[in-house]
């Protein structure tokens, strides 16, 4: 990691608990000009569960521990409306002003409408969007990801887009060489979302299982839960 500059602009992440912010996360912590001083992730708060990751708070909270950065948890009902989130964001973001926050990460890659929301919700907060991964090549960012020993499952996938049979298997070269041609490999357009559980930004893996696939309000879930032997030393993979 590299050492932080005396004028680094101190940034939250937001961590979705997947790959992509993972990444991101690892690409900003190589910059002298960015210090980052916590997660922030939006959960369920009715089942306790990371919006469309369906990742549970408990396993979130183990990624946030091997990180070694404070996590903060922005609760929202179930069937949240776009005017209640945009009002508790708007909370959020005001709160991060009054803790001198300067920047927010994100590991969006290439879709511009959600960019522009973000960009939107942070105007005029004193707050500047980073985007560290953007326009970055998918293959290749795929491999980058994937040679430096990232390690992610694939918790939620859309049927409309993938097979069902994708959900609950590792993101890796081997299935990355399986998927149709029409779904991009890291998952961008929605086909899949993941939970990260290694990789170079943990400082010890996160043992995990993976049960069997459900459906739930038209998606494909696979529960990825701790295992109840976790420890940090000596953990394999179930």
């Amino acid at each position: 990691m590299s050492k932080v500059s005396p004028k680094s602009r101190r940034t939250l992440v937001s961590w979705s608990s997947g790959k992509d912010s993972a990444w991101a996360l690892q690409v900003l912590r190589q910059d002298p000009e960015i210090q980052i001083v916590g997660l922030y992730t939006v959960v369920n708060a009715t089942y306790q569960r990371v919006a469309m990751h369906a990742v549970r708070l408990q396993l979130l909270q183990l990624q946030a521990e091997s990180i070694g950065l404070p996590l903060r948890v922005i609760g929202i009902p179930d069937s949240c409306s776009d005017e209640r989130y945009a009002s508790v964001m708007r909370l959020f973001v005001e709160e991060a002003v009054s803790q001198d926050i300067q920047c927010m990460a994100f590991g969006d890659l290439f879709l511009q409408d959600i960019r522009r929301y973000r960009e939107a919700h942070l105007s005029g907060s004193g707050i500047a969007p980073l985007f560290p991964l953007w326009g970055r090549g998918v293959q290749d960012l795929a491999d980058e990801m994937l040679s430096s020993g990232l390690r992610a499952f694939i918790t939620c996938v859309d049927p409309r887009k993938l097979s069902r049979h994708y959900a609950g298997r590792e993101w890796s070269d081997a299935l990355l060489r399986e998927l149709p041609a029409t779904v991009d490999r890291c998952g961008e357009n929605g086909e899949f979302h993941t939970v990260a559980v290694d990789g170079p930004m943990f400082r010890w893996p996160i043992k995990v299982q993976v049960r069997d696939p459900v459906t739930r309000g038209g998606f494909i879930f696979a529960d990825v839960v701790p295992d109840t032997t976790n420890e940090k030393e000596g953990m394999g993979w179930i």
